[in-house]
């Protein structure tokens, strides 16, 4: 007799200063909202229950990946604040990726209060709550997930591109850009692509947050394909 199949419920939330965008999958399907604004989240009624898993990322710049072996749990800080500015009252974390012999360090005080608000409403079946981690972990998490030999992954809010580059296994690239619109954000993905030589008309483009249909026709010029996470 065949055992009964277990069905999984998730949800995955997206937070920056502007607001909010989320993915619910369950029961093998898949909806997805557009960016709202932060006005809603207390009326969305995806929040409103729990899911058997719950992913929270912070779209933060103030974040670094660095290799293990480089890796010192009491230097969090003084590493980090090499990369980014860290102002004095900024709280500092970390999260190992194993899969890339790495910790990415980050901090996730860019001012909002949004996604403390979201761990503690939107809670897991068994009442725990779901760290905040930043967008660049799960960006880097979703590299597997690209079928393609070229791997290029990113998001885009708030005047920053957060983009991580693969080859086959072999990470070649983990950033975040300054990019006032999108124009400059496409002009930081190119660059960086050529800068690895890789070629946007062969390579498929994976994005995480929503994109405008404008800014997918966009990269549609330049890519063989534009696939949203």
């Amino acid at each position: 007799m065949d055992s009964p199949r277990t069905t999984t419920s998730g949800i995955s939330i997206q937070v920056s200063l502007s607001g909010y965008s989320f993915k619910v999958q369950e029961g093998g399907e898949v909806r997805s909202s557009d960016w709202q604004g932060t006005d809603r989240v207390f009326t969305t009624p995806e929040f409103q229950r729990r899911y058997d898993e719950v992913d929270i990322s912070l779209l933060t710049p103030k974040c670094t990946l660095v290799p293990d072996s480089f890796f010192r749990p009491e230097a969090v800080r003084a590493m980090l604040s090499d990369v980014v500015a860290l102002e004095e009252n900024d709280a500092v974390g970390y999260v190992r990726i194993p899969e890339l012999g790495a910790v990415l360090l980050f901090s996730n005080s860019i001012g909002e209060s949004l996604s403390r608000v979201l761990s503690q409403t939107v809670l897991t079946a068994s009442g725990a709550q779901a760290p905040v981690l930043p967008e660049m972990y799960y960006i880097l998490k979703a590299l597997p997930s690209c079928e393609d030999y070229n791997k290029v992954v990113a998001s885009y809010r708030d005047g920053y591109l957060h983009l991580a580059v693969a080859q086959g296994k072999s990470l070649l690239l983990s950033n975040v850009y300054a990019a006032p619109d999108f124009t400059t954000a496409e002009y930081f993905l190119f660059l960086a692509l050529k800068r690895l030589q890789l070629n946007p008309e062969v390579s498929t483009v994976c994005f995480r947050t929503p994109l405008s249909p404008e800014a997918e026709m966009s990269l549609y010029r330049y890519f063989k394909a534009v696939v949203q996470l």
